[in-house]
């Protein structure tokens, strides 16, 4: 078999099945695991899959910069936001991750709404400015322009001394196996400290995320409370987390 064949099928075996296992693979085609693991190297450098041990996972395609983030899912995030401030309650302290879906959701906050968000992203401190009602607390420290959030040290210092009723994440990748990733390691370090100054977390997942894996590890599925998705997602995609323990809310399209 050719390469660009094997490398296609390697590809079609990955949407169909959700996973590579090299061992497996090499047997099938007949081929060397050290054969695979190329293949698999040059496809990850592609951005095509994400290497794991002894194989392979989908990549996330939510890993570009914010504003090329803007453009994809917009409904699916919108009506995500929209379930996710329905769920903010009078007299909360809240915290709202960096991202598109998140501004989804300071977007859609009652204008009359009494609350207080902790946010590590100026975008959304910006959106919240004609809240009248909504206290921001806003997370300093060195600007990862990718994502336009703070980062870093004195960040997850400020974020340690704070203890919020939810936080309202946003990933790149969730994984029933490989849990709740990011494409940044820095990024994934705060959204830790994040969660764990919540009494729950919930995950804001649009459809491209789902089943998806990006290279930095934030935290096992386990530790979340629920995540949020589109009622257009197929249940076969949100199958594999139906039977881990959170509440997956689906938010109506608009």
């Amino acid at each position: 078999m050719l390469t660009s064949h094997r490398r296609k099928h390697i590809l079609e075996t990955l949407r169909k099945t959700g996973e590579i296992i090299a061992k497996d693979l090499s047997s099938e085609l007949n081929v060397s695991e050290d054969t695979i693991r190329r293949d698999l190297r040059e496809l990850a450098a592609e951005g095509l899959l994400q290497r794991v041990h002894g194989g392979a996972l989908p990549s996330s395609p939510a890993v570009g910069n914010f504003a090329s983030r803007l453009k994809v899912a917009t409904d699916e995030k919108r009506s995500i936001g929209r379930a996710a401030a329905a769920m903010i309650r009078r007299g909360q302290v809240i915290i709202l991750d960096g991202g598109t879906t998140a501004v989804q959701i300071a977007r859609h906050l009652p204008p009359d709404l009494r609350a207080t968000v902790v946010t590590h992203s100026p975008t959304i401190a910006v959106e919240l400015v004609e809240h009248p009602s909504v206290e921001v607390i806003l997370i300093g420290g060195k600007l990862f322009k990718h994502s336009v959030v703070a980062v870093g040290a004195p960040a997850i210092e400020s974020i340690g001394r704070i203890r919020a009723d939810t936080y309202f994440m946003g990933v790149t990748g969730i994984h029933a196996e490989a849990g709740l990733t990011t494409g940044d390691f820095e990024e994934a370090h705060v959204k830790r400290a994040l969660s764990s100054s919540a009494a729950e977390t919930i995950v804001l997942a649009s459809s491209e995320k789902l089943n998806a894996v990006s290279p930095y590890v934030i935290a096992p599925l386990s530790t979340i409370t629920g995540m949020i998705v589109s009622d257009q997602v197929k249940a076969k995609t949100v199958a594999p987390f139906s039977r881990l323990g959170f509440t997956i809310t689906k938010a109506p399209g608009m």
